[in-house]
């Protein structure tokens, strides 16, 4: 099929193909879930498909992602299909990208923009939009040789070249500044925490933050703990800004405890880098509370890929509380044999959102805890 040869299917949208890769350094081990998490990812932002293919790399090709076979076998998967986009489960390169798109002859979406649409969707704030904003700058600015003109009407830009100036450095004068402007509005948002976050601080008000891999429930044990309404939802990244509650145990011990964004295995670092502003909460956190999903077949690895991304924003060092999550899901006899594969994270408390009860064991220690 010749690329811009636009094929709608009979609901009227783009004939879509997803293409799950299980590359040879995936973080989670299990195959089958990464597909499964991948397909999550593109049902959360709404798009329907037509159908899926599921691959496994022994290793990456440089230049286009896939090797020889795997690509041969994609094209002959493709043929008669007239698939108009192609999402891939992966972070792809530009020069990958172009090249993918050369051979398959149609639009391909990598990790990177999937989740960059699901967060543009999902963010509610001036800050989290600002911050999304500044992530699809950058993810577009390093994508625009090759793309010429098409790609600048895309993106929201008119031209206004200036004398002697070539299109593609109009384009990136362009992107420059939208980016500088965007940080502007960032950094005015950013010094009004900063205040905010000075008054509380001198009130020696203990700070705990909660973290851990999307969908393990932080939203709902906020929640059940503070007595709030915040959206809570069983899908990836319902919830993008930081919520910061008050908590209060015996009805007179005070805390101030936060949620933040959720973490996912291969997360774009231009999105990491974009949310640093939200996430330095960390930094000032007295307390961490990592929520997993005691009833996801691969709650070690979300443990890693967590880990991982504390390490990467500098606060990994911070003290943990392990609060593993959903246990109304587990069976007493999967809760037994999970017991020795659970000694291995301390502190480590089991919980659930279900009821008050669920989660009092964690108020508990809270309450004990020397701040």
């Amino acid at each position: 099929m010749a690329k811009g040869e636009l094929i709608i299917t009979a609901d009227q949208r783009p004939a879509t193909l997803l293409v799950g890769v299980f590359g040879p350094h995936n973080p989670i081990r299990n195959a089958q879930y990464y597909y499964d998490e991948f397909v999550s990812l593109v049902d959360t932002l709404g798009t329907v498909y037509d159908d899926t293919l599921f691959i496994k790399l022994r290793y990456v090709e440089s230049n286009i992602f896939l090797t020889k076979g795997k690509l041969e076998e994609l094209v002959q998967f493709c043929e008669g299909r007239k698939f108009v986009q192609i999402i891939f489960s992966e972070i792809l390169s530009p020069l990958q990208e172009r090249n993918l798109e050369d051979v398959l002859g149609c639009t391909v979406i990598d990790r990177e923009q999937l989740i960059l649409d699901i967060f543009s969707k999902a963010a509610k704030t001036t800050e989290g939009k600002i911050q999304v904003e500044m992530a699809a700058i950058e993810f577009m600015r390093v994508r625009i040789n090759g793309k010429g003109k098409d790609f600048a009407q895309q993106s929201g830009f008119i031209g206004t070249r200036g004398p002697g100036e070539s299109y593609r450095e109009e384009i990136k004068r362009h992107f420059a500044d939208k980016y500088r402007q965007a940080k502007k509005k960032l950094d005015t948002l950013h010094n009004s925490r900063m205040v905010q976050r000075k008054q509380r601080l001198e009130s020696k008000i203990p700070l705990i933050s909660i973290i851990g891999y999307t969908n393990s429930g932080k939203s709902s044990l906020l929640n059940r703990m503070t007595k709030s309404d915040v959206l809570a939802e069983n899908k990836l990244f319902a919830t993008l800004d930081t919520t910061t509650r008050e908590l209060y145990i015996d009805q007179t011990k005070k805390y101030l405890i936060s949620d933040t964004v959720g973490f996912i295995s291969n997360l774009p670092h231009n999105l990491i880098e974009a949310f640093k502003s939200t996430l330095d909460e960390l930094d000032y956190a007295n307390l961490l509370l990592h929520v997993i999903d005691l009833s996801n077949p691969s709650w070690e690895d979300q443990i890693a890929v967590v880990n991982a991304t504390l390490l990467e924003l500098g606060v990994s060092e911070k003290q943990i509380i392990h609060v593993f999550n959903k246990i109304d899901k587990i069976s007493p006899e999967e809760m037994e044999a999970l017991q020795e594969r659970l000694q291995s994270f301390t502190p480590a408390i089991l919980v659930h959102t279900m009821s008050k009860e669920g989660v009092a064991p964690l108020l508990e220690v809270i309450k004990k805890y020397t701040f």
